[in-house]
């Protein structure tokens, strides 16, 4: 007998004692359906948060705070989408990993596949930013009504959580040392210790690093900013005052007032007495 016969005898010997079972060619297939299956859904939600990351960078006030130097590049850190980053790595390193265990990578080296796969991930979630699809996100986190607004929300915030080291809005209204301005969380004081000043006019977006002091912003620096240059900001400045747009200010509902309480209660009384709201404003921000 020769060894070609021993050797089919051998596992003709091991498959009849069930040592070794036969796999349908059709479980062959699966497996390889839900290898690719996984790699195309890594490499769609890594496009995806790429192109998030695009977008919120594009959209809010984090990337302006830079051009503050020092100070500015804290305030940058604080706003920065950590959880963006991360996911698009985690998912990035997930289609890697599937890449090296599909039959791609015995044909051709790992190291090239995994360049391209970076750069066509890049470049489809630049293509990405041309669409619709993050800002409908966005406002269906506004919304609340869709799993993707939650999705969008929990990444991002919004773009319109509180800063601690930095502010951007719309001037509400200018005192001798102080503005008040329109963010999305509602009305802001933003305090302007000695030796800061701002050029800013009513309806202006500003820019500003310092530092919270309870509900007050004392600022360290503040600048104006060109309409559209933070469009997420405005976005949701837009939809906190425009159902009460084309109000008198003391009309306004108190929790649009994000002052200190001391501060709030002083606005409400004297709007209540009908002093006019200039100089309600300064009375009250002293």
């Amino acid at each position: 007998m020769d060894e070609k016969q021993k050797l089919e005898n051998s596992i003709m010997d091991k498959i009849g004692s069930g040592r070794v079972k036969l796999r349908s060619k059709y479980v062959f297939l699966a497996e390889k359906l839900g290898l690719g299956t996984a790699f195309a859904l890594s490499v769609t939600l890594a496009v995806l948060f790429f192109n998030l990351l695009l977008f919120y960078l594009k959209e809010t006030d984090n990337l302006k705070y830079l051009s503050f130097g020092r100070f500015g590049f804290l305030a940058f850190l604080e706003s920065f989408p950590y959880l963006l980053v991360i996911a698009f790595i985690i998912f990035i390193i997930m289609a890697g990993y599937l890449l090296a265990k599909s039959d791609a990578s015995y044909k051709k080296p790992f190291g090239l596949l995994a360049v391209g796969l970076i750069i066509f991930i890049m470049i489809a979630g630049g293509v990405l930013t041309y669409t619709e699809i993050a800002k409908k996100m966005e406002a269906e986190a506004y919304l609340g009504r869709h799993p993707a607004g939650t999705f969008f929300k929990f990444f991002v915030g919004g773009g319109t959580e509180t800063r601690r080291l930095g502010i951007a809005g719309m001037v509400f209204e200018v005192g001798d040392n102080y503005l008040i301005i329109e963010t999305p969380q509602g009305l802001r004081n933003i305090e302007l210790k000695e030796g800061v000043s701002s050029q800013a006019e009513k309806g202006q977006f500003v820019i500003a690093i310092g530092n919270n002091e309870g509900q007050d912003f004392v600022a360290k620096e503040i600048r104006t900013m060109e309409k559209g240059e933070a469009p997420m900001i405005e976005r949701g400045i837009d939809r906190r005052f425009k159902p009460f747009s084309g109000q008198e200010v003391k009309s306004l509902p108190p929790h649009l007032f994000l002052f200190e309480e001391e501060k709030k209660d002083c606005v409400k009384k004297c709007f209540d007495s009908g002093i006019d709201p200039r100089e309600c404003f300064d009375q009250c921000m002293r």
